[in-house]
């Protein structure tokens, strides 16, 4: 399955946890995960996202074509290092967050994943991001 998202990771415990970031086009997919680079994360994915599955959990790479690329808007494409896959933890989707949610999830080729709505815009949104991360570090159904 391939999703229109972008994919950044962090190295916790010994392992990647990917963020998996969804929302429209052109509305700060890309601009995020470049601050979140400059947090520590690293790319695995930018704009478009190959999922799978095994051994009950999920996991993202780019697409061959699109590997190590990702698009600074006004720039254009920039080439990195990026991680060749990564284990999905976090399901961020951009939009107006509440103040104090419940905690939300989503199921992705048949694994649940808490879920975190986020503005791509704030300053404070890769540590978010980070801190969510270590909160959540794994899916939900391989907790219970």
């Amino acid at each position: 399955m391939i999703r229109h998202a972008g994919l950044v990771a962090q190295r916790i415990g010994g392992f990647w946890r990917g963020v998996l970031i969804e929302g429209p086009s052109g509305s700060g997919k890309s601009d995020l995960a470049l601050r979140c680079l400059d947090a520590g994360f690293q790319l695995a994915a930018d704009d478009r996202v190959e999922l799978w599955t095994s051994g009950g959990r999920l996991f993202g790479r780019a697409p061959p074509v699109l590997a190590g690329l990702i698009e600074a808007r006004g720039l254009g494409l920039l080439t990195l290092t990026a991680l060749p896959l990564a284990e999905v933890a976090l399901v961020a989707h951009l939009g107006q967050p509440e103040r104090a949610p419940d905690l939300e999830t989503t199921e992705i080729l048949g694994i649940v994943l808490p879920q975190l709505t986020i503005s791509p815009w704030e300053a404070s949104a890769p540590a978010k991001l980070s801190r969510a991360l270590a909160r959540f570090d794994a899916p939900i159904n391989r907790r219970m």
